[in-house]
């Protein structure tokens, strides 16, 4: 178990000193509080919410199946997940527990390691349903503001641009939910497996057994899943012929699931655990809980790409007139930009960044937002969202200097000199103030800066911004 101090409080309820003594011990990275009888758990319970209890089920007074249904009809203590522990060992116990909304089931005599397995994964469905909480609350009010923004897109170049890509940021979002939702949906019915089958089958092992089990979906739980197909159908061979040399019945069967569990190494350790009568059982528990770390592993991705989208989402619209400049690094700020557009950037458009200025920069970076953002916006609109985008940045002089190039149609030299002016532009009715490139002239002005355009009909635009580094 990670040596290091955790946040979880967890709720210990026997009436056995020793059995105490055990489980503080070990699950001594964790907060702990104790109760001795049934009526003190329930106190604990709602005074401290505890984020897990383990509960025995033999205590004199109230026994663990009546603290359960009465933790389960209170709303303060419904949501807290509940594990018994027990020596009766008896299917009809199990039953009854889940039955009155337990999530597990730990036979004694305590097994360490089944312990801390146990504890840690249903720990880690809390976090995950905490953090999906929280995002949700998060996109909720995001998608508000967003709302609320609508009624002023006339009047701000900024959210007018916001407003064409909603519809993109909706389906970026939403592709991450997806994902999120299926690997919740398949954990759960991993879950509802490992309550009906996965104690009865772990019973059964011998002593020797259960530890080569619990190294097995240890060892799992540590690996890397990033391999492509090809190096999975290698694999899959190597394993194949490995398990066959040690006389194994379907051998392509279980080289198969130890590849779907990232287990790949150290075969021969396991074949007197590949050899036992249940192993199809065993191996099919042992995926169930591989199946867990993996969906997790989904989850806790989808939930950085929303994170990244929505921390986006709230630096492009907000706005803050600062009475000081502050520091900033000029690449996060194009990097929010590029997510914004991502939508539109990913299918026809070839982009290339070559980021070398990464100095600290001092000036105002929600009003450099709208810059990038707009620079971006022009030359997808002068590629027709279909060509190559360019980004640069390096240093010149005494000059932060941020290059954008397009492969569009370019600007007509005829109206080059007017494409700064106020309400000046060239895109259809509806489109656009003529206030984007205005804007952005006196945004850099305001940096002590400049900004440049080279253009070149049927080749393309090249815009260069231009920022004072100030010692």
């Amino acid at each position: 178990m990670n040596s290091l101090a955790k946040e979880e409080r967890i709720l210990i309820v026997d009436d056995t000193k020793e059995n105490i003594d055990i489980l503080g011990e070990v699950l001594s990275a964790y907060k702990r509080s104790v109760a001795l009888n049934g009526i003190k758990a329930l106190q604990i319970a709602k005074s401290k919410k505890p984020d897990l209890i383990l509960l025995d089920i033999m205590m004199p007074g109230m026994d663990g199946f009546e603290v359960c249904a009465k933790l389960k009809e209170d709303p303060d203590t419904a949501d807290i997940p509940v594990i018994f522990i027990s020596a009766k060992n008896q299917v009809e116990d199990e039953l009854k527990g889940l039955s009155l909304g337990a999530v597990d089931f730990i036979a004694k005599p305590i097994s360490p390691p089944i312990v801390e397995a146990r504890v840690e994964t249903h720990l880690e469905l809390n976090r995950n349903r905490a953090i999906l909480e929280k995002q949700n609350d998060d996109m909720q009010q995001t998608l508000k503001k967003l709302k609320d923004a609508q009624t002023q897109l006339i009047q701000s170049e900024k959210m007018a641009a916001l407003g064409q890509l909603i519809a993109g940021i909706a389906h970026e979002i939403n592709t991450p939910l997806s994902a999120i939702k299926s690997s919740n949906q398949s954990s759960d019915l991993d879950i509802d497996y490992m309550i009906d089958h996965c104690a009865d089958t772990i019973r059964k092992l011998s002593d020797e057994e259960m530890l080569l089990f619990n190294d097995l979906v240890r060892s799992s739980l540590s690996k890397d899943y990033n391999m492509t197909s090809r190096e999975e159908r290698k694999l899959r061979t190597r394993l194949t012929s490995e398990i066959e040399d040690k006389g194994i019945e379907n051998a392509d069967e279980l080289a198969e699931k130890l590849v779907e569990m990232g287990f790949y190494e150290n075969v021969d350790k396991f074949i007197p655990l590949f050899k036992s009568p249940g192993f199809k059982n065993l191996m099919l528990s042992a995926c169930k809980l591989a199946g867990l770390k993996s969906n997790s592993n989904l989850i806790n991705t989808a939930i950085e790409k929303v994170s990244k989208i929505v921390f986006s989402l709230n630096v492009f619209s907000r706005f803050n007139a600062e009475s000081e400049a502050i520091e900033f690094s000029l690449t996060d700020g194009i990097e929010t930009a590029l997510t914004i557009y991502h939508n539109k950037i990913k299918y026809d458009i070839d982009l290339e960044k070559d980021f070398k200025f990464n100095q600290i920069l001092t000036g105002y970076p929600d009003e450099l937002n709208q810059v990038w953002a707009n620079l971006i916006h022009n030359a997808l609109q002068a590629m027709d969202h279909k060509g190559s985008l360019r980004i640069k940045t390096y240093q010149e002089d005494n000059f932060a200097v941020v290059a954008v190039k397009d492969s569009g149609e370019g600007i007509p030299e005829e109206i080059k000199n007017q494409i700064f002016d106020p309400f000046f532009t060239t895109k259809p009715q509806g489109e656009g103030t003529g206030l984007g490139l205005d804007i952005v002239k006196r945004i850099v002005e305001k940096h002590s800066g400049k900004i440049t355009v080279a253009s070149e009909v049927g080749v393309g635009t090249e815009f260069k911004v231009y920022l004072a580094i100030k010692q």
